[in-house]
C-alpha cells in the first residue's frame, strides 16, 4: 500500500486550503408519491464526497476502527474488501495513545498506514453510552416510561452534562475527564480525520419532551462553538490538510424538534450534516427525510450507527450518504454471519462438519479460501484467526451491499433492487 503522503490542500506555512474538500450529486432518485420530503421527495442519491486523502463514492459504508484499527483485520486487508474510508473515536484516542502522538505522527491515516480518507466522532455518544449505559444505537426498538434519570440495567452513571460540556468518568481507570465543544475540537485537530463531527448530546428514546427540547438547543450553543474553535484552529494550525467539519441533528423522534435542529444545524458554517441520536427503526426513514428537507442537499449527510439491512435501504432512499457501525465487526466476533439470505450464527451444531464458504459465490477473502467448519473451529476456539475471517466477510457485506445500491440508483433500478434483496434477507424471519 502506498500511503497518500502529501494531501490536497496542504502546504507549509500556510492555513488549510477548504477547497480541497467538496460533494457532488452523480444521480439523484426520482420523486414519488410515496417519497417522505415534501411534495413526495426522496433524497436518496449517489455522489462524490472530495477529500484531501481522496475520494468517497456514496452511498458507501465506513466501518469503524474504533482504537484506529479494525479489531483482528489490518488496514491492507481492509482496503482489499473494498472499504473506501475508517471511522475512529475521538474518546478513544484521547484515552490512548492520546492526541499527541497521532498529530506527531502526521495524522489518523498516517498512524494507522490507511490509505484513503478518515472520519472521527467527537466523543459526544459518551454523554449517552456513559451517562444512561446504552450501547451506541441509532435505530431503536422502545418501550416503557419517559424518564431523564434512566439508567440502563447493571450501569452506574458516569457522565454528567451541563451548559458548558461534559464531566465523565474513564471507563478505563475511573480518572474525571472533561470534554466541551472546544476540547472536541482541539482533539479531532490533533487527530487528523478529513472529516469530524462537532460536540453534541446524544439523548435516549426514554427522556421527555421537556429535555429533548433543552438538548436540542443545548447543541445548537455548542455547535456554534464548535465552528468558531474548528475555524480558529484551521487558520492556526498550519501546513495541515483541510479538515471537514460535520454538525449533527438531534431531536429524537419529534418531527418538529428534528426539523428545528436540522435548520439549526444548516444556518451554520458546516461542510456536511451528520444524522444522530436514537430513532425508532419505524421512523428512520421519515427522520432523515425531515432532516434533509430543512437541509441544503450541497453537503453530504452521514448516519449515524446503523447496520441493519432495512434500515440501511430507508435511510439511503430518504437521503443518506455515508453510515458507519461496528455491528458487522462485533457480531462476526461472536459468530453472526450476515449474507444475502440473511443473517445467521456459524457457530450452530449444524455447521460443524459444513466445509463449503460462509456464502455460496461471495468473493470476499475468507468465503475465497476458508470454510464454515474452520470459522466454526477458530471462534469455539478463540482464536484471533476466527475474528479475522469473519470480519473480513461482515465487513465486505456491507461495503458490497452499498456498492450495490449505488450502482442501482445509477442504473435506475433502485425501487426493484431494494425489494428483491429485503424479500431474499428477511425470507426466513432473521434479524439484522
Amino acid at each position: 500500500m502506498t500511503l497518500t503522503l502529501n494531501p490536497l490542500g496542504c502546504e507549509e506555512g500556510k492555513p488549510a486550503d477548504r477547497s480541497a474538500f467538496s460533494f457532488e450529486t452523480t444521480t439523484r432518485l426520482p420523486d414519488s408519491a410515496a417519497g417522505l420530503g415534501r411534495g413526495g421527495k426522496r433524497y436518496g442519491r449517489t455522489g462524490i464526497i472530495h477529500t484531501p486523502h481522496g475520494d468517497i463514492r456514496t452511498p458507501a459504508f465506513v466501518p469503524v476502527a474504533t482504537q484506529s484499527a479494525m479489531k483482528a483485520v489490518l488496514p491492507e486487508q481492509m482496503k482489499d474488501l473494498g472499504a473506501q474510508c475508517l471511522l475512529s473515536n475521538a474518546f478513544h484516542l484521547f484515552e490512548r495513545p492520546g492526541e499527541d502522538v497521532l498529530d506527531e505522527a502526521g495524522g489518523l491515516a498516517q498512524f494507522m498506514n490507511w490509505d484513503g480518507p478518515t472520519y472521527t466522532d467527537s466523543g459526544g455518544f459518551q454523554v449517552l453510552s456513559l451517562g444512561a449505559g446504552f450501547k451506541k444505537t441509532l435505530a431503536m426498538d422502545v418501550q416503557g416510561m419517559k424518564s431523564d434519570d434512566v439508567i440502563a440495567d447493571g450501569k452506574e452513571r458516569m457522565a454528567f452534562v451541563d451548559e458548558d460540556g461534559v464531566t465523565f468518568k474513564s471507563p478505563l481507570n475511573g480518572s474525571l475527564h472533561r470534554f466541551s465543544a472546544e476540547i472536541s475540537m482541539r482533539i479531532q485537530h490533533k487527530l487528523g480525520a478529513d472529516i469530524m463531527f462537532a460536540f453534541d448530546e446524544l439523548t435516549t428514546l426514554m427522556n421527555t419532551r421537556s429535555y429533548q427540547e433543552q438538548s436540542v438547543e443545548r447543541t445548537f450553543r455548542w455547535a456554534k462553538r464548535c465552528v468558531a474553535e474548528h475555524q480558529q484552529l484551521t487558520q492556526t494550525r498550519l501546513g495541515k490538510p483541510y479538515q471537514a467539519l460535520f454538525g449533527v441533528v438531534q431531536g429524537a423522534n419529534y418531527e418538529d424538534l428534528r426539523r428545528l435542529a436540522a435548520s439549526q444545524i444548516a444556518s451554520l458554517d458546516f461542510d456536511g450534516v451528520g444524522i444522530g441520536g436514537a430513532i425508532e427503526k419505524q421512523l428512520l426513514g421519515q427522520t432523515c427525510a425531515w432532516i434533509c428537507d430543512e437541509m441544503p442537499e450541497s453537503r453530504p449527510r452521514h448516519v449515524l450507527g446503523i447496520a441493519a439491512v432495512n434500515d440501511i435501504f430507508d435511510a439511503v432512499e430518504n437521503g443518506g450518504d455515508t453510515f458507519d457501525c461496528v455491528a458487522p465487526a462485533r457480531n462476526g466476533r461472536n459468530g453472526a454471519i450476515f449474507t444475502r439470505d440473511g443473517r445467521w450464527n456459524v457457530k450452530r451444531a449444524e455447521f460443524k462438519h459444513d466445509f463449503r464458504p460462509l456464502e455460496e459465490d461471495c468473493d470476499c477473502y475468507t468465503c475465497r479460501n476458508y470454510s464454515r467448519a474452520y470459522v466454526d473451529h477458530l471462534l469455539r476456539a478463540r482464536e484471533f484467526n476466527g475474528f479475522t475471517l469473519a470480519t473480513i466477510h461482515n465487513e465486505h457485506f456491507f461495503v458490497k451491499l452499498l456498492d450495490d445500491i449505488r450502482a442501482a440508483i445509477d442504473a435506475g433500478y433502485f425501487d426493484e433492487f431494494k425489494r428483491e434483496t429485503l424479500a431474499r434477507f428477511y425470507a426466513h424471519g432473521s434479524r439484522g
